[in-house]
């Protein structure tokens, strides 16, 4: 077996309407299509890829239950920090060793934890 990429990812979610707002406004994605499932529910799309399904469910496993992150490659490291920012989502920016690579941690409404991978020369954020 080989993998060529990363299909989706699956979050639990028990306010449908926080997430949808968090991953639409924040991260950009935006909601499309989702088969007559027999539970509640959301995907959202990159494009014509849905990247991300979210299952309504209560209560939650826990802080990302036994989801540890989802790492995304993405682009605008400034804007994207000023968006955090205002929305006073606590981030940590930090470079990775070896590749240089700008990688910024948060987490989701419901305590999935997110990177987004940027470019070497996108940062640092100084004035």
């Amino acid at each position: 077996m080989t993998i060529s990429g990363m299909n989706h990812f699956t979050i639990l979610a028990d306010d449908l309407d926080a997430t949808r707002a968090f991953y639409t406004e924040v991260l950009g994605l935006t909601e499309g299509y989702r088969p007559p499932l027999s539970f509640p529910g959301i995907w959202l799309y990159v494009g014509e890829q849905a990247v991300l399904h979210v299952i309504q469910r209560s209560p939650l496993p826990g802080p990302g239950g036994v989801f540890d992150h989802v790492a995304l490659t993405a682009s605008d490291l400034r804007a994207t920090v000023e968006t955090l920012e205002r929305r006073g989502i606590d981030y940590q920016l930090q470079q990775q060793v070896g590749t240089e690579l700008w990688q910024l941690f948060f987490f989701d409404p419901n305590g999935a934890r997110i990177e987004l991978d940027f470019a070497a020369h996108e940062g640092p954020l100084e004035a």
